[in-house]
């Protein structure tokens, strides 16, 4: 019997969960609670739609001719990695159809079941969300040794990886946190793009729809003079 995976929502023509043109998979569960999180209405299990692979695939040949020669399809969440089987099956499909596979993950799980999905993925996109343990555990729930420890294993399996961060003011908008990240990334041949992504607020409504306190409502959205700054300094440094 096929695996059934948990579904938060799909966006069948994605611009910005990887490269191209991409059907983009939002998975329910997360074992993280990050301060500036986007969906906190996937963080639970339940409340989801159940698809078997088989139909998640079938859904997304459907918008094929669209994908050209970079676009696939994009797992993300959530924290896709807590439902390992699923996305390996989800992955190995697509293998089989032709379509490029995308993994949107915060690197927190590195288990055996975690390894074999990731024979069938083309392209990992890594969240490095601060570069310091201390942030990290206070602000994300887990060390920073654990996505380190992940990318370590994606240099080791040489697959393509973007590394991201969410820009957030008076947390990791500094020189400081942009040099740390240039030096991770440089010492890991396999990440051959980054993106530093503006903190947005837009997520407010989820949370008061929640009943729920959003941890960095008083934080600032950073502007487009900083984001230019921070990207010509991560060049330049």
């Amino acid at each position: 019997m096929s695996i059934k995976g948990i579904i938060h929502s799909i966006q069948s023509l994605g611009t910005v969960d990887g490269p191209g043109i991409r059907f983009v998979v939002f998975l329910k569960g997360c074992n993280l609670r990050c301060g500036c999180c986007h969906n906190p209405d996937t963080w639970d299990m339940s409340g989801g739609t159940e698809y078997t692979a088989e139909e998640i695939v079938n859904k997304a040949i459907r918008y094929k001719e669209y994908f050209g020669r970079q676009g696939g399809i994009t797992l993300s969440g959530g924290e896709p990695l807590l439902q390992p089987q699923f996305v390996k099956e989800v992955f190995a499909l697509c293998k089989e159809k032709g379509i490029n596979t995308c993994l949107d993950t915060s690197g927190s799980i590195l288990s055996d079941d975690v390894k074999e999905l990731l024979k069938f993925t083309d392209r990992v996109l890594l969240d490095i969300k601060y570069t310091n343990d201390e942030d990290y555990k206070k602000y994300v729930g887990c060390s920073i040794s654990e996505p380190l420890r992940f990318l370590d294993y994606l240099e080791s399996k040489k697959i393509p990886t973007t590394v991201r961060q969410v820009i957030i003011p008076t947390l990791n908008d500094s020189e400081e946190n942009i040099k740390a990240l240039r030096e991770i990334t440089m010492a890991h041949k396999t990440v051959d793009k980054i993106e530093l992504l503006p903190f947005k607020k837009i997520c407010q409504v989820k949370y008061d729809n929640m009943g729920i306190e959003f941890p960095f409502a008083h934080i600032p959205e950073p502007d487009k003079k900083l984001m230019d700054k921070l990207n010509m300094d991560f060049i330049m440094i």
